[in-house]
């Protein structure tokens, strides 16, 4: 079997379609469970971000994998395969494994070392185990895959190389001018209470602003966030979501992230806010954005899954799925400028000063991209981020990183292919134990006046000689095995010792039943 994944990012698919492939949490079960189905799957994980949809598998046959797993993305996706398939990418056996590694170690993010993805892949890992679909394989990769991405963060300075998503934006937003000085005085919205918009507040107050307005469709879980920003001296209230419209005309800065299946701020509800009337190019595009949206936005980002809130704010010194709020700090104080390819700013095409800066940090997306032709308006969204990142400078602890990728990919190899040898040899000797006990019987049959103590130290000394003889041997098939190409010697050993496929088969079922999720292990 081989380890195949078949996916879709920001690298390379436009965000509208990623926009449309999202995946609700119901979808991506049954994804997992249709894959398994397919006959050349035995194992499945899905990762699914904002940015990426990507279907990992273990898959006996190589074109026949890369087609079904295709097919299944298509069709789960609600986009054709005719369509999907020029954005599709395909990563084998070695190559696959290297490609997680560095999305665990956010060297594939949109924004180069952020460590949100390792939550996401410890959440896909869960549901695989959940489903039953995560067998050896996949479970040594992906947790593998959080043990390298957390010695990255720890042993490296990839968090200098990139920023969170939310700094990031709030620099664009600022187009250039310093953050603090920027947001200094500003009245801010944060619409949402997940773990991307509690960090969003948290940062707004860490940079100065004057207030902030936590607005979300659960009233208790926006008054908490807004106590806690309280706590950590912001000026903080909540609102219910039927009073975005009204602070949306008081709001300097918009931050929105959410799990909502529609937009959350149209441009008529901007213009509304700043008394502005929307022209008819900016009322056209609305109507494309929302015909676009499609089958695919029924299904909110999963890092925005407002399920779960992370007090960003009171994460002082404290490790957590968005980082404390002193690390967060230090990413906004450390920043790399961006001093190539700013993204389209979308200010007003009119001019002017900015009235209302956006920032979407939603996929779907919460606000209309059709704000940015109303007089006044400066929206961010994620993919003007996307154009903006891909252009920001790379950090010396980049290759770091690179190279610690490259030899745990080396390490996982090895130790897969040595697992792989290992019924083989456990078979080998339980056959050499059964010959012990055969000849043993045999001699007694022959010898019968032999006491109890001559019959166990007979049986002993009989043993310690198989044990000598193939105690060399299988230590260095083993060692051979974990090298490349080394899979063959598994192959000899059963040829040479006349071995029972059956047996080894049955070591191997009796492996998979140990696996430490208590028995996740795939389609046997």
């Amino acid at each position: 079997m081989s380890l195949l994944v078949v996916g879709l990012s920001h690298r390379s698919a436009p965000v509208s379609v990623l926009e449309r492939a999202s995946l609700a949490a119901d979808t991506r079960a049954k994804l997992l469970q249709d894959t398994l189905a397919s006959e050349p799957a035995v194992e499945a994980a899905v990762l699914a971000t904002c940015n990426r949809i990507e279907l990992y598998a273990d898959v006996d046959k190589f074109h026949a994998g890369v087609a079904e797993l295709s097919t299944l993305l298509a069709q789960h996706s609600g986009v054709g395969l005719e369509e999907l398939t020029p954005y599709l990418y395909v990563h084998y056996e070695d190559r696959a494994v290297h490609h997680l590694l560095s999305v665990a170690c956010g060297l594939d993010s949109m924004v180069v070392g952020e460590g949100q993805i390792l939550g996401q892949i410890k959440d896909a890992l869960a549901l695989g185990q959940e489903l039953h679909t995560a067998g050896r394989l996949l479970n040594d990769l992906f947790q593998q895959a959080l043990r390298v991405g957390k010695r990255a963060h720890s042993e490296t300075g990839i968090d200098r190389a990139g920023q969170s998503l939310v700094t990031f934006g709030l620099e664009q937003l600022a187009a250039g001018e310093p953050v603090a000085e920027w947001a200094a005085g500003k009245r801010a919205l944060v619409i949402g209470a997940g773990s991307m918009s509690s960090l969003a507040a948290a940062t707004l107050v860490r940079t100065g602003v004057a207030e902030v307005v936590v607005a979300n469709r659960t009233q208790e879980r926006a008054q908490r966030l807004a106590e806690i920003l309280g706590e950590a001296g912001g000026v903080a209230r909540a609102v219910p979501m039927g009073e975005v419209a009204r602070e949306l005309a008081r709001a300097d800065v918009v931050v929105s992230c959410t799990g909502a299946t529609g937009l959350v701020l149209t441009a008529e509800n901007v213009a509304a806010a700043l008394g502005v009337a929307v022209d008819s190019a900016a009322g056209a595009e609305h109507a494309t954005a929302a015909a676009g949206r499609g089958a695919g936005a029924a299904a909110g980002c999963p890092v925005l899954d407002e399920t779960v809130v992370v007090p960003a704010a009171r994460q002082a010194g404290v490790a957590g799925p968005a980082g404390s709020m002193e690390q967060h700090g230090a990413w906004a104080d450390n920043a790399l400028a961006v001093a190539q390819g700013r993204p389209r700013e979308r200010a007003g095409v009119r001019g002017g000063p900015v009235r209302l800066a956006l920032l979407d940090l939603a996929m779907p997306r919460d606000i209309d991209a059709a704000v940015h032709r109303l007089d006044g308006v400066r929206l961010v969204d994620i993919e003007s981020l996307a154009e903006a990142s891909a252009d920001a400078p790379m950090a010396a602890d980049v290759d770091q990183v690179r190279t610690i990728v490259s030899d745990e990919v080396a390490a996982f190899g090895a130790a897969q292919r040595a697992a792989q040898i290992t019924p083989t040899v456990v078979a080998l000797r339980s056959m050499a134990a059964d010959v012990v006990t055969n000849e043993v019987a045999r001699l007694e049959g022959r010898l019968p006046g032999l006491d109890d103590k001559q019959r166990a130290e007979i049986t002993q000394t009989v043993r310690r000689v198989v044990d000598k003889l193939l105690h060399a041997p299988t230590v260095r098939v083993k060692q051979l095995a974990s090298e490349p190409g080394g899979a063959g010697y598994a192959d000899a050993l059963r040829e040479l010792f006349d071995l029972d496929p059956q047996t080894v088969a049955a070591v191997s079922r009796a492996d998979l039943n140990d696996t430490p999720d208590g028995g996740n292990r795939g389609r046997a």
